[in-house]
């Protein structure tokens, strides 16, 4: 049988014995997904890249530990690539707070319209720095489901594939999420 026609959990055993043809194949198949779920999460394309090489290699190299009935082979891969990005992009920012005026958010900066006024801009950051610590107060899981919706653009079965959740939990965490954040930037008396 020809590897293509292979479930991936048979391919994942394959590549846990050293089959190249196997890594390729999974490699084939996934590769476009795990290069878009590193570019959504870094935002640069080199990065998300060498990301997806990443990925791959960390599943050649550990593809013995992949326990079909824990899950699906997709919901380990994807997890993989998942962490790998959140962990650069986590890095990137450090790095970039380091070496950044106090006070400043580089990815905010770049949203500023060149073409507001000063009040405006200063509202806008305003705005902006309420809405992070409406977030810091979230609980860890529904950040997470928010930050991958709106500021990752993943939609919510896309989210539920990589975090390894059921969707309807993500459904759930998104709803008491988005709620919390409204409870927390009425109590600022924010406005839109």
């Amino acid at each position: 049988m020809h590897t293509g026609q292979l479930s991936d959990e048979i391919l994942a055993a394959r590549v846990a014995q050293g089959d190249q043809t196997a890594l390729e194949t999974l490699y084939d198949r996934y590769a476009s997904i795990v290069l878009g779920i590193a570019l959504r999460i870094v935002g640069e394309q080199t990065v998300a890249e060498e990301l997806l090489q990443e990925t791959f290699w960390r599943m050649w190299q550990s593809a013995d530990t992949y326990q079909p009935q824990r899950g699906t082979f997709t919901s380990w891969l994807f997890r993989i690539a998942r962490n790998l990005a959140i962990d650069t992009y986590r890095q990137r920012n450090i790095d970039s707070k380091t070496t950044t005026v106090e006070g400043t958010n580089p990815i905010l900066d770049r949203m500023i319209d060149s073409d507001m006024n000063i009040l405006e801009q200063a509202h806008s950051n305003l705005m902006a720095q309420r809405v992070r610590n409406a977030l810091n107060t979230l609980p860890s899981e529904q950040r997470q489901v928010i930050e991958l919706a709106y500021f990752s653009g993943m939609t919510r079965n896309e989210i539920a594939e990589v975090t390894g959740q059921p969707p309807g939990t993500i459904h759930t965490r998104a709803r008491l999420g988005l709620q919390k954040l409204g409870e927390g930037l009425d109590r600022e008396n924010f406005e839109f």
